[in-house]
């Protein structure tokens, strides 16, 4: 499923529960200390989908530990995403010879809980989330606008390693062509052309889930 918002050059693997086989490195599984195993299940299957992808490109199976700020520390000349809610796991990897960085979340396309809206979106973003609303009223365009703007975050951070706050970037949603685009409002960082000023992107809707993906290329 997540493969209709990626990049031809992007290989993705997904589950949608934690059955199927799966294992952990030990650096893997140090990294998680004491979790509980519903955590150590999630991990366990996000990470054997990130292996999944990464044959896909021909690499062999390493260990994907968390580096700075809880990002996945990727094999060298790779770029790469990884996401889980209920119900969904994913990855998504190129090379970074085809791709600068990759964002990629999934949620369950359910209504934000009450209070949370106004935290992540400006003035403007409620004002669309309320529109299309109106118009689309068995959507849940908040959840849609949250997604996108985690997928944002996943997509710069590789790029910046500074964290980027939800009030700092504006997203505006394409209703119809499932994509989005989104104005950054801090200095970007430099990708091919110079200084990055937004990023573009992919949603979809399907099956009780949100997902959403950002992809830069070279």
């Amino acid at each position: 499923m997540i493969e209709q918002i990626l990049a031809a050059q992007v290989a993705s693997a997904e589950a949608f529960d934690d059955a199927g086989p799966g294992e952990l490195f030990a650096q893997e599984r140090a990294s998680l200390g004491d979790a509980a195993a519903k955590r150590v299940a999630e991990f366990t299957t996000v990470r054997t989908c990130a292996r999944r992808a990464l044959t896909r490109l021909g690499l062999p199976a390493v260990p994907i530990v968390r580096g700075r700020g809880g990002a996945p520390r990727w094999p060298e000349g790779i770029v790469g995403s990884m996401t889980h809610c209920r119900g969904y796991r994913a990855a998504a990897v190129a090379h970074a010879v085809d791709i600068v960085t990759i964002g990629i979340d999934a949620e369950v396309h359910e209504p934000l809980a009450d209070g949370v809206l106004p935290y992540i979106a400006s003035v403007d973003e409620r004002a669309q989330v309320q529109s299309l609303s109106r118009q689309e009223t068995h959507m849940h365009w908040d959840r849609v606008l949250f997604s996108a703007k985690e997928s944002v975050y996943k997509a710069w951070f590789p790029l910046t390693s500074r964290w980027l706050d939800f009030t700092e970037a504006v997203v505006t949603i394409d209703p119809d062509r499932g994509r989005f685009g989104t104005r950054l409002l801090v200095t970007g960082p430099t990708g091919p052309g110079g200084s990055l000023v937004g990023f573009d992107g992919r949603w979809l809707v399907r099956d009780g889930l949100v997902l959403t993906a950002v992809v830069v290329g070279n």
